[in-house]
């Protein structure tokens, strides 16, 4: 049975600066029902105004991921990594025993709207580490693509987790299928666009949540870009 988390239905924080949707239960925004889902805690639809973000600030013991739909994200961190994501890249941050980092948005006249996901590792502790890789639209089109894994399969960058983080980028009447295994469960995100699970349709911002085994079939009504979590 597919479980629908509906986009409005999300906790939401106006900053002034920063407009942003909680998935899950986040600073001021708790919702008991909806307090993560297996080690997934966070995932956060954020639009940052340009040239203002997220100050120097810390971490520990949490897989940090960053996905960029549209602009560019400055990130900075007290392992001295620097760089500019944007989209097509992915970026991980395992905070480990402690880290320190800043996200801003690169650009002084564009906003930049990302996705942050925070999911927790399999043990505490262990030395901080970074990644960042770019996935192009072709490797992720009318494709599940793994980009987050705890082994690093098909290219992806390895966290500190048994899931994997899939993204693809569907063209109109495009269909992929995932296999839900025994064990395991699946969140899957829709970033944007329109998407057909089953007999539910989801547009930009919904989720729908499954601990059933099976095939599930996606099928996109518009170019739609979306995030798939198989997880434990």
């Amino acid at each position: 049975m597919l479980r629908h988390r509906r986009a409005q239905e999300r906790g939401h924080a106006e900053h002034g600066w920063l407009d942003s949707r909680h998935t899950f239960s986040f600073a001021h925004y708790y919702d008991p029902d909806h307090m993560g889902f297996g080690p997934l805690r966070v995932i956060n639809e954020d639009r940052v105004r340009p040239g203002r973000g997220f100050g120097t600030h810390a971490h520990r013991d949490m897989e940090i991921i960053s996905y960029v739909l549209e602009g560019a994200l400055e990130h900075r961190d007290s392992m001295g990594n620097g760089s500019v994501i944007r989209p097509g890249d992915v970026q991980v941050m395992s905070a480990g025993t402690g880290v320190q980092h800043s996200e801003f948005n690169a650009s002084k006249e564009e906003p930049v709207h990302f996705l942050q996901i925070w999911i927790e590792p399999d043990a505490r502790g262990g030395a901080p580490s970074y990644g960042q890789r770019h996935y192009p639209k072709e490797a992720r089109l009318n494709r599940l693509r793994a980009v987050a894994s705890p082994d690093g399969r098909d290219g992806s960058l390895e966290i500190k987790q048994d899931a994997v983080m899939y993204a693809g980028v569907l063209e109109p009447g495009a269909t992929v299928t995932h296999d839900v295994a025994d064990g395991r469960r699946m969140w899957l995100h829709v970033a944007r666009g329109t998407i057909s699970a089953g007999e539910t349709t989801l547009g930009a911002g919904d989720a729908i949540a499954s601990d059933d085994t099976g095939a599930l079939q996606l099928r996109a009504e518009t170019e739609t870009e979306v995030i798939l979590f198989d997880l434990p």
